[in-house]
């Protein structure tokens, strides 16, 4: 049904427009998947897309929801910001972070004073502010890319005059001719016969936009420089990029790492430098304390830590790209499902890039802060496998986990999910996991793995309590065992060595020890020297876990 035109932009057309955006990528997004060859083959910018906008829509549609029916809507401001906050939170890979900074660009000008709404010269500079930000969020700008169109769709939108709906229309047809020139500006593209999945996402968006004023949709893409008629990539490769026959960009980092970071400005100029000495890819979005960080990396361990020096990092994905071989120096072949793959809950940075760096899809689980649901299932379709074991190393998790596990087999992915209560419990499954064998057999020996792992951490009590142990005061350490409290002491480092002596009663051949920040220091020394000294069959190895609320984490296998 075609609306009525709008000739402002305001709250209401910010709320059309994300709602038309979200339409149209739903409808564009395999094909957008299917034509992603660069910066990385796998297959995912316009589910990426997708996910950013779907995010930003929802932040949108909440402000609204918080008003009283009737009359009275958000203002452009709060619509505007609703829009740019949701998106660099659930921005999703590297196309998704840099359409939240387009969004936020735009955003930072349509909440400029307490204005009602903006006219077409007010869009004009939106969308001009939107591509020079973006531009500048990225560490090595590339042509050929989403960034060329939204140059393109800004400057496009410089000459023309009118109203938000002429100015919304000149922007798409210069987007949709800078994207027809893509596969002429970056060679990986000519040899695909594609145009750029990202900028193909930014030309539907900007036909949401042009829906939004004119009530109007936009003919589709179709490879065609507007007015010229002239052909200058085909756009539904489909079957040749999925089978594999399109040459890709020369081999990459192994690792994307994605997280959220509360941080201030400066510490995020020296992150910057960091990470790009790290890998490549980079992009890092945001502002006013919260930013959106993206890059690929080998070291993906440093990538997190580099952001733990900076700030609180969270929300951390990291994803191993499991097409191609990055360090053997060959090219990565676009994205084909990989037969088997792990995704692992794990409650801090470092145990994150330890699960990440062995190949696992990692969902980070703060404390007091466990994922839903959705966030596992996610995270399953990240791991773009036929097979996937779940490790939630949780035991309040187990539901969450199962309700994740029977939506991804709705799906058509083959998932067994293993009820590991804690992620030295994980470890221990991961380290005999093998892709190569029967999934069956591999899932058989990584729950005996995890079932011959015993499992304890030494935590400081928040209230009193009753427990299997006695009471407890605030303060005082506990020692839990297998879930349940064994010791209660008042130092971390003899709680400890109490716990790991009862543990090793039983037997054992190797112990693990994850050290959380509020570890005291020595105290893997002297659980190490505990160990050599009373057990010495028993071989020890130390991590460093980052902020993963308990002090300590034990594993006896």
């Amino acid at each position: 049904m075609a609306q009525v035109p709008q000739t402002f932009f305001d709250a209401l057309a910010v709320r059309a427009w994300c709602g038309h955006a979200l339409g149209a990528l739903g409808r564009a997004r395999e094909e957008i998947d299917a034509i992603n060859v660069y910066p990385v083959a796998d297959g995912d910018t316009g589910t990426n897309l997708y996910l950013t906008v779907e995010s930003a829509t929802g932040a949108v549609e909440a402000v609204f929801a918080g008003y009283e029916l009737g009359e009275e809507v958000p203002t452009l401001a709060d619509a505007a910001h609703a829009m740019a906050h949701g998106a660099l939170i659930g921005a999703r890979g590297n196309s998704g972070t840099i359409l939240a900074q387009l969004l936020r660009g735009m955003a930072q000008v349509l909440t400029e004073g307490d204005a009602t709404h903006i006219d077409g010269e007010g869009l004009r500079l939106a969308l001009r502010h939107a591509a020079d930000s973006a531009r500048q969020a990225v560490a090595h700008p590339v042509e050929g890319t989403v960034l060329s169109v939204a140059a393109a769709a800004a400057a496009a939108a410089d000459g023309a005059g009118g109203d938000c709906g002429t100015v919304a229309r000149a922007a798409y047809e210069g987007a949709c001719k800078a994207l027809a020139a893509t596969p002429g500006q970056l060679a990986v593209l000519e040899r695909a016969g594609v145009v750029d999945a990202g900028g193909r996402g930014l030309v539907a968006v900007l036909g949401a936009l042009v829906e939004a004023f004119t009530g109007e949709t936009p003919a589709p893409f179709d490879g065609r420089a507007p007015g010229t008629g002239q052909v200058h990539a085909r756009v539904d490769p489909v079957s040749d990029v999925r089978a594999g026959t399109c040459a890709e960009a020369a081999a990459g980092p192994a690792f994307e790492v994605v997280y959220l970071l509360e941080a201030e400005e400066a510490a995020v100029d020296r992150l910057r430098t960091r990470l790009d000495a790290l890998g490549d890819s980079l992009v890092v979005v945001g502002g006013d304390g919260l930013w959106h960080v993206h890059v690929h990396v080998d070291d993906a361990g440093a990538a997190v830590e580099a952001g733990v020096e900076a700030g609180r990092p969270h929300r951390i994905r990291i994803t191993h790209f499991a097409a191609g071989d990055a360090h053997a120096g060959g090219e990565r072949t676009p994205r084909e499902r990989v037969q088997r793959a792990v995704v692992a809950v794990v409650p801090g940075e470092g145990l994150a890039a330890l699960y990440g760096e062995a190949g696992a899809t990692v969902v980070l689980a703060r404390p007091g802060e466990p994922p839903a649901s959705g966030e596992l299932v996610d995270a399953v379709r990240r791991a773009h496998a036929r097979e996937v074991v779940l490790l939630p190393n949780d035991s309040d998790l187990r539901h969450t986990a199962a309700a994740a596990a029977e939506q991804a087999r709705a799906e058509g992915i083959r998932v067994a999910l293993i009820p590991t209560r804690s992620a030295v419990q994980g470890l221990a499954a991961l380290a005999v996991h093998q892709p190569d064998r029967r999934f069956d057999e591999d899932v058989v020996q990584m729950t005996s793995a995890a079932g011959a792992t015993r499992y304890a951490e030494v935590v400081v009590a928040e209230r009193q309590s009753w427990t299997m142990a006695g009471i407890c005061q605030a303060g005082d350490v506990l020692g839990l065992v297998d879930g349940d409290v064994a010791v209660i002491g008042s130092d971390v480092t003899a709680t400890a060595e109490t716990v790991l002596d009862r543990m090793l009663q039983a037997g054992g051949e190797l112990v693990t020890l994850v050290l959380g920040d509020q570890a005291p220091e020595g105290v893997a020394d002297r659980l190490r020297a505990r160990v050599r000294e009373a057990y010495l069959a028993v071989d020890t190895v130390v991590y460093d876990g980052g902020r993963q609320g308990a002090p300590l984490l034990i594993g006896v296998e």
